[in-house]
């Protein structure tokens, strides 16, 4: 049988996904009462890094413990990727040794290049143009909280990066309406816009994007590689921000949530994450086990 991969959202159907996300519910569940699971044991994970990483490495290397097996971080210096030994070579030798990769890199164009010649599946742990195990951690917390986001309207708030690129393929697989507020000249990806166009409304009044909203979302305005454009991301996203009057324009129960890290004072207010609606925390961790559910479901295709 082929290797599954997870590269975007859409390398499951809806239906694995929302079983998925079930999953991930009962494995947080049963991490707090403490139940030991191994079900990946003596299974191997290697980690791909070529960009650096907090939550990411901490809940792929804790969450295969937690399953019994075992994580393997290479950085660029640890690995021939990159360094002229062509990607899908040592994709073929790489996943000949281990159960599944996850690769966390710069173009998306990598990921997809190791898959095509991996023997077993191959995780996107970021690109550059999607993020898609934010995107479980995300769906998995709105559930927690308030049940399915099927037609919930959710709200978009900064640059149209690799996570309001993911929010529109979950705006597909979920079935919710998706509201980006951006500045011109930093909308999402023209392809997805061009393929999702009825699940997604770009505006440019975070006010207008706001009202009635089930969620708000955002993200930092200057990504890992774009450093160099802060000062004029700056200006650009000033009137850009998350804050508790942003939240009083939506729905009266709605969320907040940021993949962090957080820049406070800058796309959110000093005190967002601490705001009644912030479940930033719960959304974290929730990394942890969605990921766990995603690692049992395609190395041992089963979730249960």
């Amino acid at each position: 049988m082929a290797a599954r991969h997870f590269l975007t959202l859409n390398d499951l159907t809806t239906n694995e996904l929302e079983a998925l996300l079930d999953h991930a519910s009962k494995l947080r569940q049963e991490w707090h009462a403490g139940k030991v699971r191994d079900s990946l044991k003596n299974r191997v994970l290697a980690m791909v890094f070529e960009k650096s990483s907090t939550r990411t490495r901490v809940s792929f290397e804790a969450g295969m413990t937690q399953l019994g097996g075992s994580a393997m971080f290479l950085s660029p210096r640890d690995t021939q990727l990159g360094r002229g030994e062509p990607i899908e070579d040592s994709a073929i030798v790489i996943s000949s040794m281990v159960d599944a990769v996850m690769i966390r890199t710069f173009g998306h164009e990598t990921v997809e290049r190791f898959a095509s010649a991996s023997s077993k599946p191959v995780i996107n742990a970021l690109t550059d143009e999607f993020h898609p195990c934010q995107l479980l951690a995300d769906m998995q917390t709105y559930r927690e909280y308030r049940g399915s986001i099927k037609g919930a309207t959710v709200t978009w708030v900064g640059d149209g990066n690799n996570m309001c690129n993911s929010y529109i393929n979950a705006a597909a697989q979920f079935d919710f309406h998706l509201n980006v507020a951006c500045p011109e000249g930093y909308e999402p990806d023209a392809k997805l816009l061009e393929q999702y166009g009825e699940r997604v409304s770009i505006m440019r009044s975070p006010e207008e994007a706001a009202k009635g909203s089930n969620l708000l979302v955002t993200d930092v305005w200057a990504s890992m590689g774009q450093e160099d454009e802060q000062k004029a991301r700056e200006r650009a996203f000033q009137d850009y921000q998350i804050n508790p009057e942003l939240m009083a324009v939506a729905d009266k129960d709605a969320l907040f949530m940021h993949c962090l890290p957080a820049h406070r004072g800058e796309e959110i207010s000093t005190d967002m994450m601490e705001h009644p609606g912030s479940v930033v925390w719960h959304e974290a961790e929730n990394r942890l086990h969605a990921q766990k559910a995603l690692l049992e479901f395609l190395i041992l295709n089963r979730l249960d």
